[in-house]
């Protein structure tokens, strides 16, 4: 991984759910404050926005980094490598920086969707490739399975989830963690330890909260439509949690909140 991308990933903006002017707006708010990782989804809907809002800019290719995630629908050989070629037309790249497989598949086996990915950035559609919402066990089997690299594993990864597990398996594995919904959209401010702490060093709840999930080497993937939200976002690099504070902050995972459950996502793992 070459190391512009490994600093640009640190901070990525996400693109769920956005669409139209709303989006536009967003990624050029965001690539103002200096965000250069975007990302999106095929399920997301938003690709060909995405792609538009980007060129907007008129960065550099080179400056920019691109992630996406194969639907689990396209998890077939008569159809992967067709989606990905796709999402590249309507995202307006010849390749992305980090091509993901957004869910397990459907029948536990993840053989084929992994060995497909590889075979995707083989053919130089992508130049990493990844996983997203994986279990421990998944973690492994995919390390144990394929001879690429594979970048992240990006799951929901916040104060309010204890993420112990999967944290001890990136170590195992070399596949680090990414997160997403990393303010548990929205929960973490329920909880008044979180701007507490924040007090004291001139920064937000939610600013914490993002501090504390880099602290735990996760990079971080969020999402905002308004301008100091995204600006407040992007500026946690200025500063350093306390090892009392991060002791504090771990404390709250016992609470087990967990955003993405199969009551909103039926065909999601069994968690670990």
């Amino acid at each position: 991984m070459n190391l512009y991308f490994q600093q640009t990933y640190q901070r990525s903006f996400g693109t769920f759910p956005l669409t139209g002017d709303t989006l536009a707006s967003a990624v050029a708010e965001a690539a103002k404050v200096g965000y250069r990782a975007f990302d999106t989804a095929q399920m997301y809907n938003n690709e060909t926005e995405v792609g538009a809002a980007i060129a907007a800019l008129g960065l550099p290719r080179d400056e920019i980094c691109i992630t996406t995630k194969v639907h689990p629908d396209n998890f077939t050989d008569a159809l992967f490598l067709a989606s990905v070629e796709g999402s590249l037309k309507k995202l307006g790249l010849d390749r992305v920086d980090a091509l993901l497989l957004h869910w397990p598949a459907y029948d536990g086996d993840n053989t084929v969707s992994l060995r497909l990915l590889q075979k995707a950035k083989r053919q130089g559609l992508a130049d990493h490739i990844g996983i997203s919402n994986y279990t421990s066990t998944m973690m492994r089997e995919a390390a144990s399975l394929l001879d690429e690299p594979i970048i992240t594993n990006q799951v929901e990864f916040h104060p309010l989830l204890d993420q112990s597990i999967l944290l001890k398996a990136a170590t195992e594995t070399g596949i680090p963690l990414a997160s997403y919904c990393s303010v548990a959209r929205g929960e973490v401010f329920k909880y008044p330890l979180f701007a507490e702490i924040g007090a004291s060093y001139g920064k937000s709840a939610a600013q914490v909260v993002l501090r504390w999930i880099l602290q735990k080497g996760v990079p971080i993937n969020t999402m905002s439509t308004k301008p100091d939200n995204i600006r407040a976002n992007f500026d946690v690099m200025d500063f350093t949690l306390s090892s009392i504070d991060m002791d504090r902050i771990d404390a709250m995972r016992a609470t087990g909140y967990r955003c993405v459950d199969k009551a909103k996502v039926p065909t999601a793992p069994e968690w670990d």
